[in-house]
């Protein structure tokens, strides 16, 4: 997580904000896929209103999480406040596979490490990102979608993931050179009704 964070500090000032203005995205939004999203926007010259539209529709995906993890988090306002904050995928996966007698606990210790070592790669990258005149020369905006990547591999099982998996990617790559980005990633969750349309429903 230090590296993809440090990826998005470094895109994050290649595209214009100040290393401030990064800093602060990671320690008050903390959600990578919605922060690259909205540099992505602002980088190809979108408006602001549609960076912040576009980062809460991907991170709708938080309601169904905050379900699935409610009774992990714990039941008082200062616990469910934090614990939303610290509430990213990897988190929600590691609570949702531990032995549910840990579930609270590798919750909230992942959560805290993820939360730290991301501010500290986003504190890095844009130091670096800052003295680089090209950070996407050495490949560092290839790192959040290669962990992501990585996370999801394992989990590609079964015909309707597959179908669904395929569907998705095969939209955000045919229509990445037509809409602007951040774009691609949205449409690629059309793939989930092309899926689910092929998927037989028993009687």
């Amino acid at each position: 997580m230090v590296v993809v964070g440090a990826s998005f500090g470094a895109l994050a000032v290649s595209a214009g904000l100040s290393t401030l203005t990064a800093v602060a995205m990671s320690l008050l939004v903390f959600a990578g896929g919605s922060q690259f999203l909205a540099v992505a926007i602002v980088a190809a010259g979108g408006a602001p209103v549609a960076a912040v539209l576009g980062g809460l529709l991907l991170n709708a995906r938080h309601l169904p999480f905050g379900l699935a993890v409610a009774h992990v988090v714990g039941r008082s306002w200062p616990a469910r406040i934090i614990g939303a904050h610290v509430m990213v995928d990897e988190v929600v996966a590691f609570a949702r596979s531990a032995d549910p007698r840990r579930a609270r606990q590798a919750y909230w210790l992942l959560g805290a490490a993820m939360f730290t070592t991301w501010n500290l790669g986003t504190v890095l990258g844009a130091w670096a990102g800052a003295l680089l005149p090209d950070p996407d020369r050495l490949g560092v905006d290839a790192a959040f979608p290669a962990a992501l990547f990585a996370l999801l591999l394992p989990t590609v099982r079964g015909a309707a993931t597959i179908r669904a998996t395929v569907a998705g990617a095969g939209l955000a790559l045919a229509v990445t050179p037509f809409v602007p980005a951040g774009l691609p990633v949205l449409i690629g969750l059309l793939g989930l009704v092309a899926a689910g349309r092929l998927t037989k429903v028993p009687a």
